[in-house]
C-alpha cells in the first residue's frame, strides 16, 4: 500500500471527523501528514493551512444546508479571529511559551469538564449579549491560538456552546470563523512553500468532500448533547497529544 493512498484515505477520514465538529482539519492533519512529508515548515504547514481553510469552508456549507449557521455572528467572529490571531504570532517572539502552555492546559481541561456536565435549566442569554460575550472571548482565544500555532476554532467551539449556542449552531459558526485565519496564515508561506500538485489537489478534493459530508452527518443525525461530548473527548485526546509532544 503506497503512501499516496494512505495519505489520501487518512485525510478523508480526518476531514470527515473535523467537519462533524465544525473544525478545519489542520489540528489532526499536521501530525498525520508529518509522518509522510519530511519538511514541516515548507511542506506540511502550507498544505495543512490550505486544507484547514477549505475544509472549514465546506463544513460551513454543510451546516448551512440545515440552517445551522447564524451568519451575522459567524461573520463578526471571523473578522475578530482574523485580526487577533497575528497578535499571538508576534508575541511568541517575546514571551516564554512554557507559561502560555500552562494557561492553555488549564483552559482546555476546564472546557472538557464543562462540556461533559449536564446543562442546567435557567434563563437563556439574549442573543445580543451572547454575541458580545463571544466577541470578548474570541480575542484572547485567537491571540492564544496564534501564539501556539493552532487554529482558534479548537477553543472557540466549546466557548460558544458554554455561552448558550446550540452545539450544531456553534459548530456552524465556528467553521466559518476559522476559515479566513487559515488563508491569512498561509500568505507568509507562499514564497517558500514546496507543493506536490498531484497530492495537493487530491487532498483538497478529498478533504472538502469529507468535511461537507461530516457536517451533513452532524446536522442530520448527531444529537446536540452527543456533539458536546464528542468535542469534550477530542479536547482530552488533543491535549494528551500536546503533552506527549513536549516530552
Amino acid at each position: 500500500m503506497n503512501s499516496f493512498f494512505i495519505m489520501t484515505t487518512g485525510l478523508g477520514i480526518l476531514a470527515t471527523l473535523s467537519g462533524m465538529l465544525g473544525l478545519g482539519v489542520a489540528f489532526a492533519a499536521v501530525p498525520f501528514l508529518s509522518l509522510f512529508l519530511p519538511d514541516l515548515v515548507n511542506q506540511v504547514q502550507p498544505l495543512t493551512l490550505i486544507l484547514n481553510g477549505l475544509t472549514a469552508l465546506f463544513a460551513t456549507l454543510g451546516f448551512a444546508r440545515s440552517g445551522n449557521v447564524t451568519w451575522k455572528d459567524a461573520i463578526i467572529l471571523s473578522v475578530v479571529t482574523t485580526l487577533s490571531a497575528p497578535i499571538g504570532a508576534y508575541l511568541v517572539h517575546f514571551i516564554d511559551q512554557t507559561y502560555v502552555l500552562y494557561v492553555y492546559f488549564v483552559v482546555v481541561l476546564y472546557l472538557a469538564f464543562s462540556l461533559f456536565r449536564p446543562v442546567k435549566g435557567g434563563k437563556k442569554r439574549d442573543e445580543l449579549n451572547r454575541l458580545y460575550l463571544a466577541i470578548i472571548f474570541a480575542v484572547p482565544i485567537s491571540v492564544l491560538a496564534g501564539f501556539l500555532g493552532i487554529g482558534p476554532g479548537f477553543l472557540l467551539m466549546p466557548i460558544l456552546i458554554l455561552l448558550g449556542y446550540e452545539p450544531k449552531k456553534a459548530a456552524g459558526i465556528n467553521a466559518l470563523a476559522v476559515t479566513p485565519p487559515s488563508f491569512s496564515a498561509l500568505i507568509p508561506h507562499l514564497s517558500t512553500a514546496v507543493w506536490d500538485m498531484k497530492l495537493t489537489v487530491t487532498l483538497i478534493v478529498v478533504g472538502a468532500a469529507g468535511a461537507f459530508f461530516g457536517a451533513r452527518l452532524t446536522s442530520l443525525y448527531v444529537p446536540n448533547e452527543r456533539l458536546k461530548q464528542l468535542f469534550g473527548i477530542l479536547i482530552v485526546i488533543m491535549t494528551a497529544y500536546k503533552i506527549y509532544t513536549l516530552f
